[in-house]
């Protein structure tokens, strides 16, 4: 195909910044010792490694020895509850949502079969959190509350800092814990100004590397490490450092936070122009999440189309050299509609049809341009091959 190819699902991944493979590169090549031990090589790799944590605390407004390298946002967020919940074993009940990513979610189910109560809050037809439910949730064996700072499938905005000011109101003790994995890039992570215990972030959600991510634990929060083995990242998370992945890290949550502005206006211009245009050209169009664009990711828009498969369609645009997706690209296998569509109220039918695109600092309006011409003549033609019983439901 000669068709230069549109990549649309940056909620997904991201391409990685050349910059940041620079930074990376040294570490794959020269500085490729094991930053435990104590030989030239090894200082060298334990130079970059500090270094590194060193920058994610200043994006953080954090201090060093509060960030803990992981593997990436899955193991972020299972590590928050899990080592939360193992160092609180006087209290036995933890508050999360219902869209929350399924590293939260399953992390929470395993811990309910052994014994955690779980309170799940329910969002409006928007995905904002219910606030006065949180307010009831919460009672004296609560140890822990996680909400998302923004969703991965409908870009909702949490109001995390209003949810750190009701549990601490409630019980200063409460750990509040935010999966900020779609957030970096596009808000504030200040942890000062939030007041977060816990916070999840994903090199390759911000252009940086896959395989490795972040874990901020505020000091004195209780916390037991759930990787065993070595006394790497102070005794919280056995195993020898992926330093390269920890540079690479750094880096892109650096030129995030720099180009956050930049980066925020470029692709709310192009959300902006799909919010407006495509329900005037695609019949039986929902927009979801919420209607005020203020308090969406600057790059996030989602749909579900009437009477038409979300898979069908992507199957179509991919045809097209278009990439885009229909939810989280954690569950694109399953055949069963998004869980975070149907807590917010969509219709099970209607939520089949979904659609999202998350725009990144390499689009342009012309990509925009295109994608508003390929999806309707898409959605027309699966809509005519569908049967009548269906066109006429």
């Amino acid at each position: 195909m000669d068709e230069r190819r549109i990549y649309l699902d940056h909620a997904a991944t991201t391409p990685t910044d050349p910059r940041v493979v620079e930074a990376m590169l040294p570490y794959l090549t020269e500085h490729w010792g094991n930053p435990s031990s104590i030989y030239f090589e090894a200082r060298e790799a334990r130079k970059g490694l500090d270094a590194a944590r060193r920058s994610v605390a200043e994006a953080l407004g954090a201090r060093p020895a509060e960030v803990i390298f992981t593997s990436g946002g899955t193991e972020s967020d299972n590590l928050a509850l899990r080592g939360v919940a193992a160092a609180r074993k006087g209290g036995r009940h933890i508050i999360t949502t219902v869209i929350e990513h399924h590293a939260v979610l399953h992390s929470a189910e395993r811990l309910e079969q052994e014994g955690v109560r779980v309170t799940y809050l329910p969002v409006d037809r928007e995905g904002m959190v219910d606030l006065e439910a949180l307010e009831r949730a919460l009672d004296d064996e609560t140890i822990l509350v996680s909400v998302m700072s923004a969703n991965n499938e409908v870009g909702t905005i949490e109001p995390i800092a209003d949810v750190v000011r009701i549990v601490k109101a409630r019980d200063p003790r409460i750990a509040v814990h935010t999966d900020a994995v779609q957030a970096a890039g596009y808000l504030d992570l200040d942890v000062g100004r939030t007041g977060v215990d816990l916070l999840s972030l994903a090199g390759h959600k911000i252009y940086g590397p896959k395989g490795v991510g972040v874990l901020y634990v505020r000091s004195r929060t209780p916390f037991l490490a759930q990787t065993l083995g070595g006394t790497q990242e102070k005794n919280r998370r056995a195993g020898t450092e992926n330093v390269a992945g920890a540079v690479g890290m750094a880096t892109a949550l650096r030129l995030a936070q720099a180009e956050r502005v930049e980066r925020g206006d470029h692709v709310r211009l192009l959300r902006d122009r799909l919010l407006e245009e495509l329900p005037r050209r695609v019949s039986g169009l929902h927009i979801t999440g919420p209607k005020d664009p203020e308090r969406r990711l600057p790059n996030s828009f989602s749909c579900c189309f009437e009477r038409v498969e979300g898979e069908a369609v992507l199957l179509q645009l991919d045809l097209k050299a278009i990439s885009a997706s229909s939810g989280s690209a954690c569950t694109t296998a399953s055949l069963e509609p998004s869980h975070v569509l149907l807590a917010m109220g969509v219709p099970h039918d209607l939520a089949r049809g979904s659609l999202r695109i998350t725009l990144g600092k390499g689009n342009t309006m012309e990509e925009i341009d295109r994608l508003l011409d390929v999806i309707p003549d898409s959605v027309e033609r699966l809509r005519a091959l569908a049967p009548q019983a269906a066109r006429t439901s």
